[in-house]
Parts: structure tokens; C-alpha cells; sequence
């Protein structure tokens, strides 16, 4: 009964988003407090096998992004470190753009909005020109195993190869924070 009580508990925080509540003690779970988590590249799991819809009703496969270092951003426009974020995620894609043409891609995963129409206005607004997935029901979660976020925002940043190679549970500290491992990541098969 306690750890359907516990389970319950912990549905109602991701349900709730923009969660900072501290983890889970050593189930492997990351905090939402903005720490980067960056995976070796000798320690990372599989390719991520995310796709679907876009919000603007377009399939989106992350697969087909392999080659290029993807940066995956887990939001929802009612989360207000989601909100504050947004800015900062266009300024770091248009830098990106600029500094690596053809070799990054943003992606976002609206996982909350009820409707595609709240989440594409939310873009429209924010001047975001990167597609995002609309999933709703978080089913794109499931396949990032232990990577998975448990509170919008997250942000992943992906290797050429499609596995995760840095997180961020929680807002993005900074564009140089992004910029920097989005760079570092691209250098790993240059050299």
C-alpha cells in the first residue's frame, strides 16, 4: 500500500510539472536543479528512438537526425521556468545555426498542452522556428530510459549517434552552458 501511495505521489509531481522537488535517493533519478549531467562516451545507452507528430501536424523522427548533435527540450507553455527559458534556447539555436551550419538541430517535446494550437501560439510568441513534437502524454519520455525527465524543463543534448550525452533536468543555467556542451559534443568526432 505504501509504494502505491509513493507512486501515486510521484505521478501527481510529474503531472503537475515544473517540479523541484528533490529526487528519489538513489533510484537513479536526476534532480530538476539545473545540474549537467554529462555521459562518457563509453557510458552511453543506446540511440533514442524518439518520434512522432509535430505540433504543426508533421512527422518527425529523431532517427532521421543522425549525423548532427540534436539538443531535445522538454517543455510546456504553462510551466514558467519553461516560459523564462525559451529565449535563451532561440538565441543559443540561431548561434549554433550561425557557428555550425548543418551539424546541430533543436527539437522540442511539448508534453502538457491539451491542445497543438496553445503550444504552436506559445511558439509563434517566443519566436521558436525549431519543430517540437506534441506528445501530450509523455509517451516519448519512455524512451529515454534513466535520461528521462520527470518535470518539464529538460534538456538533452544528443551525440551524432543519437544517444545521450549531456542533461539537464531542470532550466538551462545558460546559453553558454548549452553553447558550450552543444560544441564539445560536435568535437567529439572531429578529432
Amino acid at each position: 500500500m505504501r509504494r502505491r501511495v509513493v507512486a501515486l505521489i510521484g505521478l501527481v509531481f510529474l503531472a503537475s510539472g515544473c517540479s523541484r522537488i528533490g529526487g528519489t535517493g538513489d533510484q537513479n533519478y536526476i534532480n530538476g536543479d539545473q545540474q549537467l549531467v554529462l555521459v562518457k562516451a563509453a557510458d552511453r545507452q543506446q540511440p533514442l528512438g524518439i518520434s512522432g507528430t509535430t505540433i504543426q501536424g508533421q512527422p518527425l523522427d529523431i532517427a532521421d537526425l543522425r549525423g548532427k548533435v540534436v539538443v531535445l527540450n522538454v517543455w510546456w507553455s504553462g510551466c514558467g521556468p519553461c516560459r523564462s527559458e525559451m529565449p535563451m534556447l532561440v538565441e543559443a539555436e540561431d548561434e549554433l545555426a550561425k557557428d555550425q551550419p548543418d551539424q546541430v538541430a533543436f527539437v522540442g517535446i511539448n508534453i502538457r498542452d491539451l491542445a497543438p494550437e496553445t503550444a504552436a501560439a506559445f511558439e509563434r510568441d517566443r519566436g521558436v522556428d525549431y519543430p517540437s513534437l506534441y506528445d501530450p502524454g509523455s509517451e516519448t519520455l519512455l524512451d529515454m530510459g534513466k535520461y528521462a525527465p520527470y518535470a518539464p524543463p529538460a534538456t538533452l543534448v544528443l551525440d551524432r549517434e543519437g544517444r545521450v550525452a549531456a542533461l539537464i533536468n531542470g532550466p538551462v543555467p545558460s546559453k553558454t552552458t548549452l553553447t558550450t556542451v552543444v560544441e564539445d559534443t560536435l568535437a567529439e568526432s572531429d578529432g
